[in-house]
C-alpha cells in the first residue's frame, strides 16, 4: 500500500534543507530553467526522495530509479510548480509519492507477467521439461513469451535480455545462478533483467 501524503510530508521535517529565503531563491532558479539549480536541488533533497522511496519499496536500486525519475519529472514539469501552494521540497514529495505508486504498480504488472507465464507452462505440461543450460527449454520459454506479448514487441528485446528473463522466469534461477550459467558478471545480469522487464512492461501496456 502506498503511504499517505501525511506520512510522506511529515517525513520532510526530518530532512535538512536550506533556509527559507535560500530555498525560495533556489525554487525560482529551478523554475526559470537554471540547470545548476537542478543539480543543487538534487544535492539538497535527493537523499530525502531516495529515503522515502527506499522506505516503501524496500529495494535500493528501485529507490535510486525512482529518485532519478522524480527529479526528471520535476525538471520537465517545473512550469507547473506554484510557490504559493508550498515549498519546492513539498512539491518534490508529492511527485515522489506518485512515482512510488507507479513503481508499485509496475511490480504488480511484472508479477502478473511471471504468473501468466507460469500458468501457461503448467497448462502446456512444460514445467521442468528443460534444463538450466538451454536446449529446447529456451525455445519453450520463447514460445510462452510469444503468447504473452506480440512477436513484434518481443523482437525488440535484446538477446541477452531474453536470455536472462527466460532463465529467471522459466528456469526459476536466481540472478547469481544466471551469472554462473551465462558467464556474465552479476551486475550485467541485473542490468539485463531490469531493462528487459521495463521494456516488456512497456510492450504489454502498448500491445
Amino acid at each position: 500500500m502506498a503511504p499517505t501524503p501525511t506520512v510522506l510530508e511529515r517525513s520532510i521535517g526530518t530532512q535538512a534543507g536550506p533556509p527559507c529565503d535560500e530555498a525560495a531563491t533556489l525554487a525560482d532558479r529551478f523554475v526559470a530553467g537554471d540547470e545548476a539549480a537542478l543539480a543543487e536541488a538534487y544535492r539538497t533533497w535527493g537523499g530525502m526522495v531516495q529515503s522515502l522511496a527506499r522506505r516503501v519499496l524496500g529495494d535500493a536500486q528501485d529507490a535510486e530509479d525512482v529518485t532519478q525519475t522524480v527529479f526528471l519529472a520535476a525538471w520537465r514539469g517545473r512550469a507547473g510548480f506554484r510557490p504559493e501552494r508550498g515549498a519546492l521540497s513539498a512539491w518534490l514529495v508529492g511527485i515522489t509519492r506518485r512515482k512510488i505508486v507507479d513503481a508499485l504498480q509496475a511490480r504488480t504488472r511484472r508479477a502478473d507477467l511471471v504468473a501468466a507465464a507460469g500458468s501457461l507452462l503448467v497448462a502446456d505440461g512444460r514445467v521442468g521439461a528443460y534444463g538450466p543450460y538451454g536446449g529446447h527449454g529456451a525455445s519453450d520459454a520463447q514460445a510462452v513469451l510469444d503468447r504473452i506479448v506480440v512477436s513484434r514487441s518481443l523482437a525488440e528485446l535484446s538477446e541477452p535480455q531474453r536470455t536472462v528473463l527466460a532463465l529467471s522466469f522459466f528456469e526459476d534461477l536466481t540472478q547469481m545462478q544466471i551469472a554462473q550459467v551465462t558467464g556474465w558478471p552479476l551486475g550485467t545480469v541485473k542490468s539485463h533483467a531490469r531493462r528487459g522487464l521495463r521494456r516488456l512492461e512497456h510492450f504489454l501496456e502498448s500491445a
